[in-house]
């Protein structure tokens, strides 16, 4: 280059200082945490179990880079809400290698649209995508509210709560399912809801109660309410293997073929031969040799299926009438059963081939025989031509049967919609079939006291009836003469 040119070029130090004159820096841009994403989110997840997959919340920089050696504290809570949830579990954790992992956190309430919004000091935050969560529900139970067990042992109920028969701690009704909040390790593999109390029977046959307690019906050995459930005082050595609820009385059957009462007794529905209230487990006054595979409480008595499928009851309506000790059913000729059910003031009994049979109080029809006669013995439910049925549930004034193939029929009183068949409010004297959802196939139904639920072999739930208190779980307060999805 010749020298005239050289003296007009800036040396490359020179070059330097200009550009820091002018306020460029030279120096490369350090990577430095900025902002969060959500490297893994959930998606539908059940209730009370840790939410899968874990999230997990990474650390990026200014260039949406992942910032490796990030150890900042990374916290996450609800964003969307859509059923007043609580988040429970490790909500605040600090992250390795720039991403922050949350592994059991937990939600008590289902539904969908809920969203994670995770949060750190000086950083943009981050939401997750929308996920669900669900129930899957092995059992239920209708009496004046509802009650479920999932399949992961959580139970759930909803509906009238005047005295904290819904388990959650308060007593506010509530519209969709929430979480009874059980004592710790506890799970339930089933539940039965009554009056205005709930039971639950854990798989070791402990039980617990909780909701009214006037009578003495949680078997605590107390007439005080309870707004979660407690123990009850059951005689050392004595599991249940299941436990049904009546109106102010509870009754349970051990394995070993033993049945217990306990609660209110002014019509001799504990059995024991007297007519004094129980707080704690009382045996049932059988004859020697008698055993029972199955108890069932009713509004103001108590029937029980016999190892022998004999049926037995005891107590009725009024007090100066009432066999305070278990009766022998007068059954036709050749007829026994293999499940009992008991309601308001009747009785039905389910036959090995299917056939039903109900006895006792038939004011708007729910014995079934096609009339409004009382009948102090069972008679023959008129079910359709080629219906027989796979299980019974009788309720307050009304019955439901399922068949084998997975229809619900039900009869009696629908002033609420109960029957299930889309009219209100036509009694019904003999089955009629419930109007399930297109393709809806039902396992199991329950019916309560003005309404009734049932579930498929999946674990869904509909409910269909009154829904005053919110008892059918959809959300509404709104009646409903056919069946709705439980929220789940």
């Amino acid at each position: 280059m010749p020298a005239v040119l050289r003296e007009h070029v800036p040396s490359m130090l020179g070059m330097g200082l200009l550009l820091a004159a002018c306020g460029h820096d030279l120096t490369p841009a350090q990577p430095r945490a900025a902002k969060l994403a959500f490297l893994v989110e959930p998606t539908r997840t059940e209730g009370t179990v840790p939410i899968k997959p874990g999230p997990q919340v990474i650390i990026l920089d200014q260039f949406g880079d992942t910032v490796p050696d990030a150890t900042n504290t990374v916290t996450v809570a609800l964003g969307a809400n859509p059923s007043g949830a609580t988040l429970t579990g490790t909500t605040t954790v600090t992250a390795a290698a720039g991403v922050a992992s949350f592994s059991d956190l937990h939600i008590d309430r289902p539904g969908s649209g809920y969203t994670l919004l995770a949060t750190a000091p000086g950083l943009a935050g981050a939401m997750s995508v929308a996920f669900r969560i669900g129930l899957t529900i092995a059992a239920l139970s209708a009496g004046d509210h509802t009650c479920a067990v999932t399949t992961v042992g959580a139970s759930y109920c909803w509906g009238f709560n005047s005295a904290g028969q819904l388990g959650d701690g308060t007593t506010d009704r509530k519209s969709t399912p929430v979480l009874v909040i059980m004592p710790a390790g506890v799970r339930f593999a089933a539940v039965s809801a009554g009056g205005d109390h709930t039971c639950g029977v854990t798989p070791s046959g402990t039980a617990y109660c909780w909701g009214w307690n006037q009578d003495g019906q949680l078997g605590d050995g107390t007439r005080v309410d309870r707004r979660t459930p407690v123990p009850v005082a059951a005689p050392a050595g004595v599991g249940f293997a299941a436990v049904s609820l009546g109106g102010w009385h509870t009754c349970g059957v051990t394995l070993g073929g033993t049945a217990y009462c306990w609660g209110h007794n002014a019509y001799g529905q504990l059995g024991d031969g007297t007519d004094t209230s129980r707080t704690i487990p009382v045996a049932v006054s059988v004859p020697a040799g008698l055993s029972f595979a199955a108890v069932s409480a009713g509004f103001y008595h108590t029937c029980g299926l016999a190892t022998t499928r004999a049926a037995y009851c005891w107590a009725v309506a009024t007090a100066d009438s009432a066999a305070r000790a278990p009766t022998p059913v007068a059954t036709p000729e050749g007829v026994s059963f293999v499940a009992v059910s008991t309601g308001g003031v009747h009785a039905c009994g389910l036959t090995a081939a299917g056939s039903a049979y109900c006895w006792g109080d038939n004011n708007y029809g729910k014995l079934g025989d096609g009339t409004t006669t009382s009948s102090a013995t069972p008679v023959l439910v008129a079910a359709p031509v080629g219906v027989t049925f796979a299980q019974l549930s009788a309720g307050g004034e009304h019955t439901c049967g399922r068949t084998d193939a997975g229809a619900v029929y039900c009869w009696g009183q629908n002033g609420s919609g109960q029957l299930g068949d889309g009219t209100i409010p036509f009694n019904r004297t003999t089955p009629t079939a419930v109007a399930a959802p297109q393709g809806v196939v039902f396992a199991h139904v329950s019916a309560g006291w003005n309404h009734t639920c049932a579930m498929t072999a999946a674990g869904a739930g509909y409910c269909w009836g009154s829904n005053v208190g919110g008892e059918l779980g959809d959300g509404t307060f709104v009646t409903s003469p056919v069946p709705v999805q439980i929220v789940q």
